[in-house]
This record gives C-alpha cells, structure tokens and sequence, in this order.
C-alpha cells in the first residue's frame, strides 16, 4: 500500500532568512495527524539565505541526518567539529546525552538547500557522536545505501533499525528496490518527478509504503530521492 503525502500538504515556515517545509509536524506547525512515520520524526526542506543560518543552540536523544541538495552548509559543533557539507556529503549526529551545533550557509553569494531529518534512536542516553562521508548518487541501476544501524557498506552509523537510500536519477532512468516482509518505507522525492510503482509523485512528495515488496521507481525528469528502510 501506497500512502501519498502531497508536498503542498507540508507545513511552512518563512522567517526571512530562511523558507522550510515540514513533511511532518515540526515547531509551530502542529499536524497531530503527521507526527512522524515509524521511527522517522522530521524531514525538513530548508532553503537558507547567503550567510546566515542557525545559531548554537541544542539537541538530545536524537539522530539528525544532514543532506545537501545544493550549495554549502557549515556545521560546528560542541565535540570540536567542524566542516563544511556539500552535494553528495552526508552527515550524521547523534545528540543522544546532550550536544550543541550550528549550521550556516557557507556561501556570502547563493543560497544553500539541505534536508534536516531527524530519526529517533532505539535508545536514549547514548554518547554524542558525529559522522559525514561523500557518496556516489549517480543510481547506475542501485541506490546508495548512506546511513544503516550496522555501518555497512561504507554508510553512516544511525542508532536505529533504518537503512537510508539515496539516487540521482536522469530523466526515464530506472532503479528497483526490494523491502522485505516486515520492513515499512518511506520515500521523499526531494527533487524532480518520477513514478513509484505506477503511482506520479512530484518534486516534495513523501509515500508511506507498507506491504510493498518491490519498488519500481522511474523518474520522468532528473531526480533525486531519499528512501527509509524501516522496521
């Protein structure tokens, strides 16, 4: 079964600086009927002006996966990191007892757009930790794995059962995924249009998939998608 969530159905939040959308209730946009999927709580699409961003401030008993879609992002944090996130980097940090960061657009010039997402861990408590690698998004007939509980294949380490999926896909472009008998999906198109077995999505459209074996993912213009892999 395929659940849509249209991407005009988002909350919105504009703020000058920044312009984000909310596929599941997030600050002042409360939807009790979209509190999360599964273990997934926030997929946020935020658009942040040349030089400004988000100021220190704090996060516990969460993991915060950051995804660049274009431009910059600068991120520092309370355990001495710091870097700068990119197309194709993926970044993870577990707040779990407690951790502090800030996240900036890198560039004084053009704007950056990144998704924030939040998953909640198996368990709370745990050591704050951080983690970003690059990847090859380029589908060429599989999907990325960037983030897994065990840490395989090269992806991140999230203290979840979610293996997370991402691909760039060119226009008629093809990818199939399996998910197994008691797994649950959800997939965000965060660019372009494509359809998911059969089903038109478009550009900020999530699907909840249950009882779905096999996703036949075909994009119809270049796209790039984001797929949670859930218990």
């Amino acid at each position: 079964m395929i659940t849509v969530r249209n991407a005009h159905e988002r909350g919105r939040t504009t703020i000058g600086w920044l312009d984000s959308r909310h596929t599941f209730s997030f600050g002042q946009f409360y939807d009790p009927a979209n509190m999360g999927f599964g273990p997934l709580r926030v997929i946020n699409d935020d658009v942040v002006s040349p030089g400004a961003g988000f100021g220190e401030h704090g996060h516990a008993d969460m993991e915060i996966v950051s995804y660049v879609l274009r431009g910059a992002l600068e991120h520092r944090d309370s355990l001495g990191n710091g870097s700068v996130i990119r197309p194709g980097d993926v970044q993870r940090l577990s707040a779990g007892t407690g951790i502090r960061h800030s996240e900036f657009n890198h560039s004084h010039d053009d704007d950056v757009r990144f998704l924030q997402i939040w998953i909640e861990p198996e368990r709370k408590d745990i050591a704050p930790g951080y983690e970003q690698e690059s990847f090859d998004l380029n589908a060429n007939g599989r999907m990325a794995l960037v983030a897994s509980r065990d840490g395989r294949m090269g992806s991140l380490t999230i203290h979840c059962d979610v293996d997370l999926y991402a691909a760039r896909l060119s226009a008629g472009q093809a990818v199939t995924q399996s998910l197994g008998a008691t797994r649950q999906g959800w997939l965000h198109v965060a660019t372009g249009n494509l359809s998911l077995n059969d089903v038109v999505l478009s550009e900020g459209d999530g699907a909840a998939l249950r009882e779905e074996a096999v996703l036949e993912i075909i994009a119809t213009k270049p796209s790039e998608i984001l797929l949670f892999d859930m218990a």
